[in-house]
């Protein structure tokens, strides 16, 4: 059985340590775990390794967050898998920072990066592990919020949050989405 991991995100020294790029983060989280190393390729930086016989693709997608879509489709393809294999990494500002939520399906809710999924997959059916980054904003700084590092309080808990995303990572890859929206949610 084979997945695909989509950690989404910004390229770019700039946005490396944003909360826009928890995405990214957990991605990273999951290759060091396995000692897997990320090297670039088409349309984004891709590593591999293997869990409980199952092969994992991790993909961070270099066509920015708003063109994510792009890359996932076409690592879809290359790796002949269908969109129920694959789990998009995302950050959410409905969920206070840490919380973490899977879910089967479901619309963007605003998110760019799911929206580009969407239209690059032709579908809202895909699986999704969103990652709260909070709501410490006002209605008109969303964008700034999401761009800005994380503040120094939550650098202490942001482990613990990424390790349960790998953790939950790693049991839809080997329980299916079902049961790890059980499990965890």
């Amino acid at each position: 059985m084979k997945y695909l991991i989509i950690g989404l995100g910004n390229v770019g020294p700039e946005y490396e340590l944003t909360r826009h790029n928890i995405g990214f983060r957990a991605v990273n989280y999951l290759s060091q775990k396995h000692r897997c190393n990320f090297q670039l390729n088409r349309l984004a930086w891709v590593a591999y390794c293997r869990y409980r016989g199952r092969s994992v693709h991790l993909i961070k997608p270099t066509t920015y967050m708003n063109h994510s879509g792009k890359a996932a489709r076409y690592w879809l393809e290359k790796l002949k898998l269908p969109v129920a294999h694959s789990l998009a990494v995302v950050d959410d500002v409905a969920l206070p920072f840490g919380k973490l939520r899977m879910k089967a399906r479901g619309s963007s809710g605003g998110h760019n990066g799911l929206q580009s999924l969407e239209e690059h997959l032709n579908t809202q059916a895909y699986p999704r592990l969103r990652v709260g980054i909070g709501r410490d904003f006002t209605p008109d700084q969303q964008k700034n919020y999401v761009l800005a590092p994380f503040q120094a309080h939550e650098l202490t808990d942001l482990p613990m949050c990424l390790h349960q995303a790998c953790e939950m990572i790693l049991a839809f890859c080997t329980l299916g989405v079902s049961k790890t929206m059980e499990r965890y949610n």
